[in-house]
């Protein structure tokens, strides 16, 4: 199954914080799901660094090279999710989190998220 992680999600899966759900960690663990990261989880996390409200050591740079050496396949950003953007009702108000929806329906991927905003689309998630 292709899998998509929101940000917190990826963020709690390398650090093994007790925050990720059973189902979730089952799913991240599982050597035949392939896991996605949208490249704007990659961007969130540089904001929130440069804004101080996240401390990551070795910066972003680092959680690329993290992400990578632990299996996780990084997804750019394409044209496609951009324009879906548009259509998706107002459920979330986060720009973060409105191009990992639409990134979801576009690549027809189940997100990993304990977003309840996120659940409110027609998508595929679990928790």
């Amino acid at each position: 199954m292709n899998f998509l992680l929101d940000t917190h999600t990826i963020l709690w899966a390398l650090s093994d914080d007790e925050k990720l759900s059973e189902k979730a960690k089952f799913e991240i663990l599982a050597t035949d799901n392939n896991k996605f990261i949208s490249l704007i989880s990659a961007w969130e996390v540089a904001i929130k660094i440069s804004l101080n409200k996240l401390s990551l050591e070795g910066g972003v740079v680092q959680f690329l090279r993290q992400i990578e050496g632990d299996g996780f396949e990084l997804l750019p950003i394409r044209a496609e999710h951009i324009a879906l953007v548009e259509t998706l009702p107002f459920h979330h108000r986060d720009p973060f989190d409105r191009l990992i929806v639409a990134t979801a329906i576009a690549e027809s991927m189940t997100i990993i998220t304990a977003d309840a905003n996120i659940r409110l689309y027609n998508i595929n998630c679990i928790w």
